[in-house]
């Protein structure tokens, strides 16, 4: 079977809750950053929160992107790592509901799924908590190379350079696919990434892939500086195609060198988190079916804003083709 995306990355499933300002500051996490936190932090800051109900979807950066590109009409593979626990099972069952193939359909471990507790504060900014679980012993042995070998592109999370095991899966498979000529894309992922685990991303950059996501803070943080112009210009060294997102602005797409400028529709924000995994899974759909960088990157910015303006980080399969099919007739 030929896919559109291999991806790799962290199984999470999300526990959403709405806090106050106040609230995410008594809890003593830096707001919009993703924090790694063991089991037992894990279980204090359930304690913590106990009387908010939480929303339970299924997560992972890679996660979100893979299922976004297969509710579009793509066809995805996602290689992770679960538990053979009530959350693994629901995450395995959420990936084959949506058409997503992956291993964990029929390999599941010891131990716990992960979990990423998302506080989402009235701005709808989103502040992460992960518990790994084991998704931290993701390794090569989870990798699939005959499905990356059959595919158009490799995606790799950005999150993986927190894990030495993740990141040797992660690259051994950027090894397949450059051996095959499947495009390489990775997402930056977050600037706790970029501050605290830059050789793993390097090394994932490598000598440049194909296909660069980031955000305005991240790239920013990986050109160590507060003018996003200075990044911007640096940025077409990493990618042939670099796409940055900014905000309600919408994004700013690089393709070798060339700037492209796509404004976002106009909504009220109401939870960023998974924008921009559905701003990469769009995207990447999009150029699998043909579209030149500007027409994937109005897919993309639209699918975001879409995201934003509701709770959770994923879409309804029905909203994304309603979108998907207003991007064809535009």
């Amino acid at each position: 079977m030929a896919y559109d995306v291999y991806a790799v990355g962290n199984a999470l499933v999300d526990l959403e809750f709405q806090v106050t300002d106040g609230e995410l500051q008594a809890l003593g996490i830096e707001k919009a950053r993703m924090t790694l936190i063991d089991a037992d932090q894990r279980l204090d800051l359930l304690h913590r929160v106990g009387d908010h109900q939480p929303r339970r979807t299924g997560g992972g950066s890679a996660g979100n992107t893979v299922v976004a590109l297969q509710q579009l009409g793509g066809e995805a593979y996602f290689s992770c790592r679960v538990a053979d626990d009530g959350f693994g099972r629901f995450y395995a069952d959420d990936l084959h509901a949506h058409g997503v193939h992956s291993n964990v359909h029929t390999a599941r471990h010891q131990g716990h799924t992960g979990t990423c507790l998302v506080m989402i504060t009235p701005d709808a900014e989103r502040t992460m908590s992960t518990h790994l679980g084991v998704s931290a012993e993701l390794s090569s042995q989870e990798l699939e190379p005959t499905a990356i070998e059959a595919s158009r592109t490799y995606y790799m999370e950005g999150y993986l350079a927190a894990s030495p095991t993740g990141l040797d899966a992660a690259l051994k498979g950027r090894a397949v696919a450059q051996r095959v000529g499947a495009q390489l894309a990775l997402t930056l992922s977050d600037v706790s990434m970029i501050n605290f685990c830059r050789a793993g991303l390097a090394a994932m950059l490598g000598d440049g892939v194909e296909v660069l996501f980031a955000n305005e803070d991240e790239i920013k943080a990986w050109f160590n500086t507060d003018d996003l112009g200075v990044a911007l210009a640096a940025a077409p060294a990493l990618a042939q195609t670099v796409c940055v997102t900014v905000g309600a602005k919408g994004c700013v797409v690089l393709d070798k060198g060339l700037r492209i400028d796509v404004a976002a529709p106009v909504v009220q924000a109401v939870d960023t988190n998974g924008a921009g995994d559905m701003f990469a899974g769009a995207f990447l759909y999009a150029r699998s079916r043909g579209a030149d960088p500007k027409r994937a990157a109005e897919l993309a910015t639209r699918a975001a804003s879409a995201v934003v303006a509701q709770p959770g980080n994923r879409l309804p399969t029905d909203t994304l083709l309603a979108l998907r099919e207003a991007w064809q007739l535009a």
